[in-house]
């Protein structure tokens, strides 16, 4: 019985300490800017919360750093003469 609770206990564990998997762009912003990072460690991040790329290249001016459109940006899409309260359609 002890080694079955063990084997639980240690499978527990070792799921809990997984790593999460976060999304990496905002879907609320258009743009995004990649800031890169040299030194021990170096790597890359991204920050989503530009709403133009002129507004992106401003902030990315005289940083490693450089703008893109956010592939995973959500526009909301309104039908021609607009759904009324968002119902569909029925013709």
């Amino acid at each position: 019985m002890r080694f079955a609770s063990s084997i639980i206990l240690t499978m527990a564990a070792v799921f809990a300490a997984a790593p999460a998997h976060a999304q990496t762009y905002d879907p609320r912003y258009p743009v995004c800017m990649k800031l890169y990072t040299s030194g021990f460690g170096g790597g890359e991040w991204i920050d989503c919360s530009y709403f133009s790329l002129p507004q992106c290249n401003a902030s990315a001016s005289g940083r490693s750093a450089m703008c893109v459109i956010n592939p995973w940006f959500v526009q909301a899409q309104v039908p021609p003469g607009g759904a009324p309260y968002g119902r569909p359609y029925r013709y």
